[in-house]
């Protein structure tokens, strides 16, 4: 993999950056060196293919705009998904299951193979056992930094061990320290600047290398002046705390992806919480996306105004010290510029169980 010297990738950032004349003060921030996303439509795939057109985009896509993510079954439940012209040793992933049955994935190891990127992804249905399942996946890898009080994005790695790898758009630290079993407290340094209360998103993923059952979540979101404390959950299939490795991330008024500018069409949400925790851009700010529970309990519908254009992507973590979960129920849809999202949470039986959550959108542009 070709590095990107550091001058250079301070340099490339402050020319990115400016200020945008709307009500949120929102601003143009550094990129993301690479990314891709996904949505896994035939996870029973049995050669690579294409994945669904209209729900993937990546930085390959300027310069390849011919070549497409790919995916292929490997085992039952496990898949692994190919994102082209973009590998790289280190990154974040996210994966969100997509059913209405209670199944849930997680991620088993990801990594560069020759050119390309592939992410390796286990699902399991409550109780442990593999299942296929549909699902949506994120990549996304950064350097360099560009400290700024409008927008932030950090990211962690967590092995058993300790901290595999971090990256913090403001040059500060991701510190871990691992409490009870199962229970991880993260502190995302200088990320919450020029906010006054808790502000952003925060999503988090197991990861497997063995594909054995983990699940992991948000389990508390606070501010700590200029820093953003998040609690991280992690539990077996039989819903009981658990040593676990997992991915975290944190975005603040830019993407999931970790860039803003492109994307401008981007919004989060946790429904636990709001103000700062609800921003949409373009939309003017905070507070415009909405959910709203439906039947049965324990399901919600996510409006995004003006995200719903050329390709999405949405991951969602639940929220809460419970063993408890949530998926998304199908594929979210696009209705007069609004996009709609359905969510679903379940206990550890696979039952539906009202749960807070924290969701994420982005579009391609």
């Amino acid at each position: 993999m070709r590095v990107r010297p550091l001058a250079l990738v301070l340099t490339t950032a402050m020319m990115l950056v400016a200020t945008l004349l709307t009500t949120t003060t929102a601003a143009q921030a550094a990129t993301a060196d690479k990314w891709g996303f996904a949505y896994v439509d035939n996870p029973v795939a049995p050669v690579w293919t294409d994945l669904d057109h209209a729900h993937q985009y990546g930085s390959w896509k300027p310069a390849f705009p011919a070549l497409w993510a790919q995916g292929v079954k490997v085992a039952l439940g496990r898949f692994q998904v190919r994102f082209p012209q973009v590998g790289a040793a280190r990154g974040n992933v996210h994966v969100t299951a997509v059913n209405r049955t209670g199944d849930y994935c997680l991620i088993v190891r990801w990594g560069q193979s020759l050119t390309d990127e592939i992410v390796d992804v286990q699902c399991r249905k409550p109780g442990g056992a593999p299942v296929d399942s549909r699902f949506t996946v994120l990549w996304t890898s950064s350097s360099g930094i560009l400290p700024s009080p409008l927008t932030s994005y950090a990211s962690l790695q967590q092995g058993l061990a300790g901290t595999v790898q971090s990256y913090n758009s403001t040059g500060g630290p991701v510190t871990v320290v691992p409490g009870a079993v199962g229970t991880y407290q993260i502190r995302f340094a200088g990320v919450n600047v020029g906010a006054s209360s808790v502000a952003g998103n925060v999503q988090a993923t197991a990861i497997q290398p063995n594909a054995i059952a983990r699940r992991c979540k948000v389990a508390g979101f606070f501010a700590s002046g200029a820093d953003i404390i998040a609690y991280v959950f992690c539990f077996d299939a039989a819903g009981a705390p658990v040593a676990a490795e997992f991915t975290a991330s944190y975005h603040r008024e830019r993407s999931v992806i970790a860039s803003f500018a492109p994307p401008k069409l981007i919004g989060y949400l946790w429904t636990a919480g709001g103000g700062l925790t609800n921003f949409n851009y373009p939309a003017g700010g905070f507070g415009f996306n909405s959910f709203a529970g439906i039947a049965p309990p324990g399901r919600y519908q996510v409006r995004y105004p003006l995200l719903g254009q050329k390709e999405t992507h949405t991951q969602v973590t639940a929220y809460g010290t419970s063993p408890d979960y949530c998926n998304l129920t199908d594929l979210w849809v696009h209705s007069g510029g609004t996009a709609v999202v359905d969510v679903i949470c379940f206990d550890n039986t696979g039952a539906t169980r009202v749960n807070p959550f924290l969701s994420t959108f982005t579009s391609s542009i």
